[in-house]
């Protein structure tokens, strides 16, 4: 009889822990109150960032919101690179947002952060003075290394690279100076640059402002093509 007692009295604590802890978390379970973000943004503002967080968070509760979920969510709004995210008591989220860092224009309609990954710069402005890169589907990454990797080889040459588009069938052309393009084709390309940068310094750089157009895909020479004129042929014939 005593043991009986004894195990009645166990289950009873159990089912009062349970229940205890069922209101315990029921009073803390609270809709979400508030939402603190932090973080050091150049483009995105407060006001932006609130407005994109509230329908994520509306109709959640404190204990029962999923934060993996909501920080997937969250990397959906535009401009955001990195979220982490964390409860505040009694009744809070805290959202730490990294914004992306744009270093150029991708095809027209997106962004490029240092990692060559795309985004989308609606609904803010893009930032003015990106180069304009472009190319296909799945190439950014490429485009951004080579773009990183020709900018000091101009710049010794006092020269702005502001374009450079791969072509779909493997083709390279680039701007420089914002106005004058360089055809840069398919194959041999330090070659063609190297022939290029030695005709810059030897005569090219007096005109620099009234070149249209400057074709390498040449054997052995380049074609300039003047603003108002007919194209200047310096080569020994014309290849790809």
């Amino acid at each position: 009889m005593k043991r009986r007692n004894a195990w009645l009295g166990v289950i009873l604590l159990a089912l009062l822990m349970v229940a205890g802890g069922r209101a315990l978390w029921l009073w803390l379970d609270r809709p979400i109150e508030r939402v603190s973000i932090r973080g050091d943004w150049e483009y995105v503002t407060a006001d932006y960032l609130r407005e994109q967080l509230a329908p994520l968070v509306q109709n959640a509760t404190w204990l029962s919101a999923d934060l993996g979920e909501l920080r997937e969510r969250a990397l959906g709004i535009g401009w955001l690179h990195e979220v982490r995210i964390s409860r505040e008591w009694p009744n809070a989220l805290l959202f730490e947002l990294v914004e992306q860092r744009p270093v150029a224009r991708w095809n027209d309609t997106f962004l490029l952060n240092p990692e060559g990954e795309p985004f989308a710069f609606v609904p803010l402005r893009p930032p003015s003075g990106l180069p304009d890169l472009a190319g296909p589907e799945g190439s950014s990454e490429e485009v951004l290394d080579y773009f990183e990797r020709l900018t000091p080889r101009f710049t010794m040459l006092s020269l702005d690279l502001t374009q450079l588009r791969l072509e779909p069938r493997g083709a390279w052309r680039l701007q420089i100076n914002d106005g004058t393009w360089v055809m840069l084709g398919r194959r041999d390309h330090d070659i063609r640059l190297a022939r290029l940068f030695a005709s810059w310094q030897r005569e090219l750089y007096r005109q620099g402002e009234h070149i249209r157009y400057i074709d390498l895909r040449y054997p052995n020479g380049v074609a300039v093509a003047w603003h108002g004129e007919s194209e200047f042929d310096e080569s020994d014939g014309e290849g790809d």
